[in-house]
């Protein structure tokens, strides 16, 4: 996360703050406990309204390989100005048991029975 341009409407988390996907890509994502689950590796756009759905967070491999994927909804994130990193309210336990997927075979996003079930584990 190189930059962070503060807009005075809008933006992450109604922060006004505004990140380009480029940016936040690689991210690393930690938890309350300042552990690290991964990286961002990819973000979800819902065309339909506009928004970022899903950010594609990958964790558990070495360099790469054995990673899992897993889709966190965007509203489950939190933004970490001072680290420069974002912050997910999850357990290391709870996100090894989370729904993942592998690089190779990705769910079907927009199923709307796989993102109930991707809401619901997230929520707070």
């Amino acid at each position: 996360m190189s930059t962070i341009t503060t807009q005075p409407n809008g933006g992450l988390n109604g922060t006004g703050v505004l990140l380009s996907a480029d940016t936040i890509t690689g991210d690393d994502v930690c938890n309350v406990q300042d552990e690290k689950l991964g990286k961002i590796q990819d973000i979800m756009l819902d065309m339909a309204e506009g928004t970022i759905r899903y950010v594609v967070l990958s964790a558990g491999g070495f360099l790469g390989i054995g990673d899992r994927l897993f889709a966190v909804p965007w509203q489950a994130l939190t933004l970490d100005r001072e680290n420069k990193r974002f912050v997910l309210d999850v357990d290391v336990e709870r996100l090894k048991n989370a729904p993942g997927f592998d690089k190779d075979q990705w769910p079907d996003m927009a199923d709307a029975s796989w993102n109930s079930s991707v809401q619901s584990y997230y929520a707070r």
